[in-house]
């Protein structure tokens, strides 16, 4: 589980801090933070005569938010527009990067499910946490439901949303022609009197 932490501190600690202990505080190597000015991501918002970056509580807010975005796997060159963007243009790239996650969970369960059929192990299945069609449809039995009834679960499940329904299928361990065959018949159009 992604944590989102607060690093800001004591605001009676001053309205800046230095790099080092705003590297301290983000838990971010002096090195980061140096590479996030270069790159315009951080900008310091002033110097002291020294010439040294100073952090005020606005950067440090800023800093957070790169954090959160890093933690969700955003690369860097989209939280800089992330940082920018109107809601609009942010919502469209967090659904890209959720759209991405997606797809990383779906190769990564398509590999569990094949390593299991591999060792051919209901123990194994169980440890990876994984459920296959026939343990689902056991669970829907148990539950009371008849061929009938899962069948409109299915239908629902299309109408409703059909690529998390086809995501679902997927998860189950289901080849790609079974996939197709259970959202053909599940779309039956359905007569009204």
């Amino acid at each position: 589980m992604i944590k989102i932490t607060n690093f800001i501190g004591d605001p009676m600690s001053g309205p800046t801090i230095s790099i080092g202990k705003l590297a301290r505080k983000s838990g971010l190597s002096r090195s980061t933070l140096l590479y996030y000015d270069s790159i315009g991501l951080l900008k310091p918002s002033v110097r002291s005569e020294s010439r040294y970056r100073l952090y005020s509580v606005e950067d440090q807010k800023h800093l957070e938010q790169i954090c959160m975005y890093r933690q969700m796997g955003i690369p860097l060159r989209e939280i800089k527009t992330l940082l920018k963007a109107s809601g609009g243009h942010a919502a469209g790239i967090l659904e890209n990067q959720l759209d991405q996650l997606s797809e990383q969970i779906r190769i990564l369960r398509e590999r569990q499910y094949a390593i299991v059929r591999l060792l051919k192990s209901r123990d194994l299945m169980k440890k990876a946490g994984v459920i296959d069609k026939q343990a689902w449809i056991e669970i829907l039995k148990s539950s009371g439901m008849s061929k009938e009834d899962m069948q409109r679960w299915h239908e629902e499940f299309e109408k409703m949303s059909p690529q998390a329904h086809h995501d679902f299928l997927s998860a189950l361990g289901l080849e790609e022609m079974e996939i197709r065959e259970i959202r053909q018949s599940s779309r039956k159009i359905v007569k009204t009197v």
